[in-house]
């Protein structure tokens, strides 16, 4: 499936954006960037093709280029474009490249990305903080340009632009995304709701429609997964007040409505096929019963068309006039990738195999996969998002491939040197930014002088080593130990009063936590957050 789709991107519309596969050529969407080739590459190195990973790596560098006279959109050319590159740069030590001195606080791929953000930034200079949606890459805010934007295209950035600042050391990244996240919680209604669209001028909504999809999803999604990624609980505290506020207003038998952000009246009895990665999301806050039950109300939706129609009335229980196409979107399976994860219900299975079936069956053409224009009839339209590579054939490989290094539980992992000493990757607790580009974490505590910081790093390895040392000591043990009992080395024995002599300066820690990450809500492995309270 990847390779028909991406083989034919290939030959057929490169370096266009995106393929169109009914008439097998190409065209720029988001902005000229070869978005397509951009998006697919982590699949590339998920799937295990590293040769090819590295030859588009290569390709990128060469020929991709921002200093051009485009007007591109703020949200997709970040979470596509900036996203993507990061979550590269961060695996390609893995695939195989030689990367330079300094990696991963320093990289063409890095500094691709970090260019590509920088032409984004002039949307953020507003009185609000809050971005425009549309930015000229090479004069920056068009002077006509609209002031209303979508919720999602405000809230979106703290998964890349922390990314950024941590791995460059300039602050301005972060610092813009959290202004944008905080004016927003700023401008929630009394209730506790906020809309689908705002002014960034005013900070008046425009739109006032609440509830979970279209233009407002991955601002939710980017509190929970910036308040993991950030180990953060300001962000995590915003999202479990909104969470109360979706349950209170929104939540009607396990579908998701849309209301009135300050009345709480509903105002659209739909479904939306963007909503339904919120069960996954809701796996990542250990809510997974809620999760399950919403997830199966969605996947009756998918066995009645073979696909999730991008409006579908709940009371009718069929599509929305218009609204009847399904675009090969990811988020169905994306929920069903967490969930599985958490539970390992077949039934996850069951909605992965029956989406591979229905898109090789209605969807697959001579030049790659079309766009479904029209579930009830499955006429098609001449488009393949990048996304299609980014995310759906991502996930659903992902969904049954237990055993991918993206599924990495930390008992693999690789240690590097940076310029501020060594540094822990490739542990697992991968963060997928809203298309499917994973970052890894703890990169971002590689390129900081924090010496505090080291010494703790330091501290966790040095136990790690040395209770792999005592246990095959133990093997081994002479007959005057206890039981329960270990030797040590003379040397680990004074590295570990080392240790607490530096260590008496601040709180202990265990084993199992992450002491250079003092968020108190912990993270589970394999992808959950279980707060204090559970």
């Amino acid at each position: 499936m990847f390779y028909h789709a991406y083989e034919h991107y290939l030959e057929s519309a490169f370096p266009y954006d995106e393929l169109r596969p009914l008439t097998c050529d190409g065209q720029d969407t988001w902005g000229s960037f070869s978005l397509t080739l951009i998006d697919a590459l982590d699949t590339l190195l998920i799937l295990g093709n590293v040769s090819e990973f590295q030859r588009v790596v290569n390709v990128l560098q060469e020929g991709v280029d921002f200093d051009i006279d485009v007007n591109a959109s703020v949200f997709e050319t970040n979470i596509r474009v900036v996203g993507g590159l990061l979550s590269a740069h961060l695996l390609s030590r893995k695939a195989g490249v030689e990367v330079e001195a300094g990696w991963p606080c320093s990289g063409p791929l890095l500094r691709m990305a970090e260019e590509a953000a920088r032409k984004l930034l002039p949307a953020f200079q507003t009185p609000t903080g809050m971005p425009y949606g549309t930015v000229n890459l090479l004069h920056g805010v068009n002077p006509g340009e609209t002031p209303v934007t979508c919720t999602a295209g405000i809230g979106t950035f703290i998964v890349e632009f922390a990314t950024l600042s941590h791995l460059t050391g300039d602050p301005v990244f972060e610092d813009v995304a959290r202004k944008a996240l905080k004016a927003l919680w700023k401008n929630r209604s009394d209730i506790g709701l906020v809309g689908n669209h705002i002014d960034v001028i005013t900070a008046k909504w425009v739109a006032q429609d609440a509830g979970i999809g279209a233009g407002v999803d991955s601002y939710f999604e980017y509190l929970v997964k910036g308040a993991i990624l950030l180990q953060d609980k300001e962000l995590m505290s915003m999202f479990l007040e909104y969470n109360k506020a979706i349950k209170n207003y929104t939540k009607f038998d396990d579908w998701y409505l849309w209301v009135q952000m300050y009345k709480g009246t509903v105002s659209m009895p739909v479904f939306q096929s963007l909503e339904a990665y919120w069960p996954g999301l809701q796996s990542l806050i250990g809510d997974v019963d809620n999760a399950m039950r919403t997830f199966l109300n969605y996947y009756t939706v998918w066995k009645q068309f073979g696909g999730l129609p991008e409006f579908y009335n709940i009371p009718q229980g069929y599509t929305v006039d218009k609204r009847e196409g399904y675009p090969l979107r990811p988020e169905l399976i994306e929920s069903a990738m967490y969930l599985y994860r958490a539970t390992r219900d077949p039934t996850l299975l069951e909605l992965g195999r029956d989406a591979v079936e229905s898109i090789e069956k209605i969807s697959k053409v001579d030049c790659g996969f079309a766009t479904i224009k029209d579930l009830r009839d499955h006429r098609l339209d001449n488009r393949m998002e990048s996304f299609f590579l980014a995310e759906t054939i991502k996930y659903l490989y992902l969904l049954f491939d237990p055993d991918n290094f993206i599924h990495n539980d930390g008992s693999d992992f690789d240690v590097v040197v940076t310029p501020y000493g060594e540094c822990v990757l490739n542990a697992g607790g991968y963060i997928f930014n809203t298309e499917a580009h994973p970052i890894d974490p703890a990169a971002l505590h590689c390129c900081r002088k924090r010496k505090e910081e080291q010494w703790e790093v330091e501290d966790l390895m040095r136990e790690f080593y040395s209770q792999k040392k005592t246990k095959k000591f133990a093997l081994k043990r002479a007959p005057n130990h206890s039981e329960g009992e270990s030797a040590k080395d003379p040397e680990d024995a004074s590295s570990e009063k080392a240790g607490e002599k530096r260590n008496s300066k601040k709180s202990s820690h265990s084993l199992l936590s992450c002491p250079s990450q003092s968020f108190n809500s912990k993270l589970a492995v394999l992808g959950q957050v279980f707060l204090d309270n559970t």
